[in-house]
């Protein structure tokens, strides 16, 4: 073997031997041992980089910051919205407080998938993780409430780790209002078309009956003609109640700043019904200060307001006789047992009252009843000709005024609206 080396590896094989201290005078020796001495050196030369590599790795770890750090928890809370920070895993490594109230308490270490058992959460984390990008989906929560979170899972890049995501946040809005005013907005448009067809279906059919049997009986002309109108009445109230409607919403952030003498307003309202109210047999009666009971308001809006109401009241309450329209003071120290005072003072609130005595209004009826096209009886309010949206009007102007409407009744009391204002001096305190 020794004479079949060329003479650099004679060579080579005589430098490893005197290496590991092996008499280049026996070759068979200093071959094997040359061949033992290669093989250590290669393992050696193999394991020193994977060493170093192993050392670098720890030098890098202990040059990153405590994870996360406390910067990351700051931006953490800084959200309006409930937020987890994860590791690659997908393991829970910080919640910060709001999570906690809108949720059930997230364990550090656990992973996001036992808080929340819905397969789409677990494939928002699979699909974020997997692509390395931030992936977006609806997450519909029906316990322990009905509430809808658009749910954000985004991967945040580290310079220590070489680009590679090192952890990943997660951040739920509630998008549960949205939800609720598209849904809102969906009933009241086919509401709305509904409303609207109704009356057209009956101006068709009577159109086409004047046009074929009975174009040629003047009486039946006559009635049908009538009922026409009313129906095409009936159209034009529902789309001004609309537009109403419409144009309050615009501006249901504004608040009104005019100075209202509320005595005015119900003197115009009682005047401006006394012709409908006598057509139904209803009395208007009012009760009012001595002195004035100035808030900040909309003038014609609040004519608005108790236009509907006293309307209501003698349309639904009809069978009593009378409508009676109460305008209190009511003082900060007496306000609430609702004690109301008459004459001029420093007047904490003003409210006023329309109180009818018909038949009354069932309790389960009460909270819906500022509902658009909400109605108790929805034959007797299309015969009294009621479009389904007074009450929703009321609502909202009162809203932009900063105050609400308060219905009491018991069936076969009658029922009283009621509204409480604060007055200019309490506004202006406040």
């Amino acid at each position: 073997m020794w004479s079949r080396l060329s003479e650099t590896g004679r060579l080579a094989l005589a430098c490893l031997a005197v290496a590991v201290g092996v008499s280049i005078h026996d070759p068979a020796r200093a071959v094997i041992s040359a061949l033992i001495a290669a093989v250590v050196f290669a393992v050696f030369a193999a394991l020193i980089p994977s060493t170093v590599a192993r050392q670098e790795r720890v030098a890098q770890q202990a040059q990153r910051p405590l994870w996360p750090d406390n910067a990351t928890k700051a931006v953490a809370e800084a959200f309006g919205h409930p937020v987890y920070i994860l590791d690659p895993q997908g393991n829970v490594r910080y919640a910060n407080q709001l999570s906690t109230q809108v949720f059930s308490a997230a364990r550090v270490g656990d992973p996001l998938n036992f808080s929340f058992r819905q397969p789409e959460i677990a494939r928002l984390l699979e699909l974020s993780m997997k692509n390395q990008e931030r992936a977006v989906a609806m997450y519909h929560e029906r316990v322990p409430a009905d509430r809808w979170f658009l749910v954000s899972v985004s991967p945040v890049l580290s310079q220590v780790t070489s680009g590679q995501p090192s952890w990943f946040m997660v951040t739920f809005i509630d998008q549960s209002e949205i939800k609720r005013a598209e849904e809102m907005r969906s009933d009241f448009i086919a509401n709305a078309s509904h409303e609207l067809r109704t009356p057209l279906v009956s101006l068709r059919g009577f159109v086409e009956t004047l046009q074929g049997p009975a174009s040629a009986d003047p009486q039946a002309t006559k009635r049908f003609l009538a009922i026409m109108l009313e129906q095409a009445e009936r159209m034009s109230r529902l789309i001004d109640d609309l537009l109403s409607l419409s144009r309050i919403e615009m501006k249901a952030h504004l608040r009104p700043r005019e100075e209202v003498d509320i005595r005015d307003v119900i003197n115009l309202v009682q005047r401006s019904l006394e012709n409908q109210a006598e057509s139904l047999g209803v009395v208007v009666n009012t009760d009012l200060p001595s002195g004035p009971a100035m808030v900040r308001g909309d003038r014609d809006e609040l004519v608005q307001v108790f236009s509907n109401l006293v309307e209501n009241a003698c349309k639904y309450g009809q069978s009593g006789g009378k409508v009676d329209i109460s305008v209190s003071l009511l003082n900060e120290q007496n306000s609430s047992d609702n004690s109301g005072t008459r004459g001029v003072g420093s007047a904490g609130s003003v409210e006023v009252a329309v109180r009818d005595y018909g038949p009354g209004i069932a309790a389960e009826h009460l909270p819906r009843l500022t509902e658009r096209f909400y109605r108790v009886d929805i034959a007797d309010s299309r015969q009294k000709q009621g479009t389904g949206l007074g009450l929703a009007i009321v609502k909202h102007i009162l809203a932009r005024h900063g105050t609400r409407l308060n219905v009491s009744s018991r069936p076969g009391e009658g029922a009283t609206f009621s509204v409480k204002f604060p007055s200019i001096e309490l506004a202006e305190r406040g």
